[in-house]
């Protein structure tokens, strides 16, 4: 039963960490479009 739970949670970490890494990188990159966009649309 431990043995489950903790794969339960290891899979759960795992997913929290891809998740928060895709966050991450739509952040920078909606931020390089934004500065993109002020620079030649301006």
């Amino acid at each position: 039963m431990a043995q489950e739970i903790d794969a339960d949670y290891e899979a759960h970490r795992k997913t929290w960490h891809n998740f928060v890494r895709l966050t991450i990188y739509t952040t920078v990159g909606v931020i390089v479009l934004l500065v993109l966009m002020a620079l030649f649309l301006v």
